[in-house]
């Protein structure tokens, strides 16, 4: 069995907080972790904003296959060293998946190009986020629609590409809708964008919920297929110069007749 290498990032800042500490005594890192380590496939390892690199090192990057990335309300910390090396080794190949209010990060709006921005409100709303890609990968095991009682409401216009694909769009019942699962290519690497997750609700706990995240690592993870080559290349069949050793004049002269 392959083994999927995992690194799960999160601010945590909101988790110190009492009243957050108590539905994620072990930060929202912990729980992802918990419920991802169900699995013998992931070898998982957690870094923090608070860590030296933000514990994202190139050591880290280069041997992680997926970053799982949360933030919130310290995107800014987020040095632009750290998000351009993330950027880079997404581009190289390794999987990205962000979750809820990460969509502001860093790393996701160099990756989109775009301002990343939406429409939201606290209002301990019902979501109700239906599967419209029954047969894509990360849809496997799932419901028709996932509802969760309570959370955070994402409302369009989202201020991001197109996505390549559309897995999940959420209503909710004050009536918005959101694209709330978008799956992007940026050069060798995929990236994967869940609405779901925010602070003050358990949603991470919940086994509808992992299976998507555990379904988007694996659609995430690198093929291992070949690395292309850029620049200059020498033709790989030999290649007849007609006009080897004579003037650059009879060339153009060549060029301009045909």
């Amino acid at each position: 069995m392959r083994r999927i290498n995992v690194t799960i990032w999160n601010e945590f800042v909101h988790e110190k907080e009492d009243r957050i500490r108590k539905i994620y005594p072990d930060g929202i890192h912990g729980a992802i972790a918990q419920m991802l380590g169900r699995d013998k496939k992931y070898n998982i390892r957690i870094a923090t904003l608070e860590m030296e690199e933000h514990g994202l090192t190139e050591d880290v990057l280069n041997a992680t296959d997926v970053l799982i990335w949360w933030g919130h309300c310290a995107h800014s910390e987020v040095s632009d060293e750290v998000a351009t090396r993330v950027r880079n080794r997404v581009l190289g190949g390794m999987g990205l998946i962000v979750l809820h209010s990460g969509h502001r990060s860093k790393p996701f709006v160099m990756l989109m190009g775009m301002d990343c921005r939406l429409k939201w409100r606290e209002n301990d709303e019902k979501e109700r986020i239906w599967v419209i890609e029954p047969a894509h990968p990360i849809a496997r095991n799932l419901p028709e629609y996932i509802e969760l009682p309570m959370e955070e409401t994402y409302g369009e216009k989202f201020d991001v590409p197109t996505p390549d694909e559309l897995v999940f769009i959420s209503w909710f019942s004050g009536g918005d809708v959101f694209r709330s699962g978008c799956c992007y290519k940026r050069g060798n690497g995929k990236i994967f964008y869940f609405r779901p997750g925010h602070e003050e609700y358990p949603t991470f706990y919940r086994e509808d919920i992992s299976q998507v995240i555990k379904n988007a690592v694996d659609w995430a993870a690198p093929t291992n297929g070949p690395i292309s080559t850029v620049g200059h290349w020498e033709a790989l069949e030999k290649v007849e110069d007609k006009f080897a050793g004579r003037p650059d004049s009879e060339r153009l002269h060549t060029y301009i007749t045909k």
